[in-house]
């Protein structure tokens, strides 16, 4: 049965319904038409067996659940570090001040269109996909009963996959950019190179391997088994360890590289690698060139080496042959060799 009461601090009418079977249910109105309105309603509902308790939903905004989900789940992810640039983005969206119960496939469209003049498709895809994770964790988990807005609307095509190849030439030079700043004599950095010592070996251990940036990065030392010309991987994407396979090339590249004390074989940050070989890239006018794009061309150029799949993709780390062909992008000029 429903109570209903007038606090004397605030004038407003609080309602209370408490059944058995349920937990209870509170909501405070200006007027008493209203709550008594409302506790029609909800008894109607429960007694029906169709009531969902929206209290959390109405209580709280989209963007009270990006923050804990930011501070509860995502802190806890591999990728946590870009998500959270992610999450706190979305928090300075307008949309991100709805209340839960008040999103609509209507708003999140309009979201979607908004953002797609801003990005590219793909980008506002992964969007899209953390905005519905958060809202499906709080269905789940938290108790915030809302429909899911982003399943109701249609999603932007992604975008084509990229197919970049380094050339030689444009290799050379971005090595020589890379190459460690040297000093005047006033102890000042002179123009030209990277004031990054760790890139270089960083950059051309990525051709050679084919790892990405954050198995890089991650590598110990303790996992190097130069003996035996591999290093092992324990963090990698897919969760999965594998063993990588050291060309001649990479071998020296890691033999002269110096032992830090944090027992880390590239002891700097992924902001650090990412700005620094953003610069390099500028300076080498090597125009749109990422560093995963070294991935795919280091892919592709272990292909013509290793003509087996299996073996490459053992090499690669990637799960199906679907994924593989993203990243392998033969020469036709080098096919056309193979030909005859």
């Amino acid at each position: 049965m429903a109570t209903i009461r007038q606090r004397k601090a605030t004038k407003k009418y609080e309602v209370q319904i408490r059944r058995d079977d349920w937990p209870k249910i509170t909501r405070t109105f200006s007027k008493a038409a209203d709550a008594r309105a409302w506790a029609a309603i909800i008894e109607s509902e429960i007694e029906r067996g169709v009531f969902i308790d929206r209290t959390e939903a109405e209580k709280n905004t989209l963007g009270d659940l990006l923050r804990r989900y930011l501070t509860e789940v995502s802190c806890h992810k591999k990728g946590r570090d870009s998500e959270r640039y992610r999450l706190i983005s979305l928090q300075q969206d307008p949309i991100a001040k709805i209340k839960a119960a008040g999103l609509s496939g209507k708003l999140m469209a309009e979201w979607r269109d908004r953002r797609l003049k801003e990005v590219s498709g793909s980008t506002t895809n992964r969007d899209l996909n953390l905005i519905s994770h958060v809202i499906n964790v709080a269905r789940k988990e938290w108790g915030i009963y809302i429909e899911n807005p982003v399943a109701m609307i249609r999603r932007p095509p992604e975008n084509r996959a990229r197919n970049r190849r380094l050339a030689v030439d444009e290799e050379k030079k971005l090595l020589a950019e890379l190459e460690e700043t040297t000093r005047s004599e006033r102890g000042t950095f002179n123009e030209g190179g990277s004031r990054n010592p760790w890139m270089r070996p960083l950059v051309i251990l990525a051709l050679e391997t084919a790892m990405r940036r954050g198995e890089l990065l991650s590598l110990q030392w303790k996992d190097v088994f130069l003996a035996d010309r591999f290093v092992r991987l324990h963090d990698t994407k897919n969760g999965e360890s594998r063993d990588v396979p050291l060309s001649i090339r990479a071998y020296e590249v890691l033999t002269r590289l110096p032992r830090h004390i944090s027992g880390r074989v590239f002891p700097t940050t992924a902001d650090a690698v990412k700005k620094a070989f953003t610069r390099a890239v500028a300076r080498a006018d090597l125009g749109n060139f990422h560093f995963h794009d070294l991935r795919h061309e280091a892919t592709s150029r272990i292909a013509e080496k290793l003509d087996n799949v299996l073996e490459l993709s053992a090499v690669t780390g990637h799960k199906t042959l679907t994924m593989l062909k993203r990243y392998y992008h033969p020469r036709a000029k080098d096919l056309a060799k193979k030909l005859g």
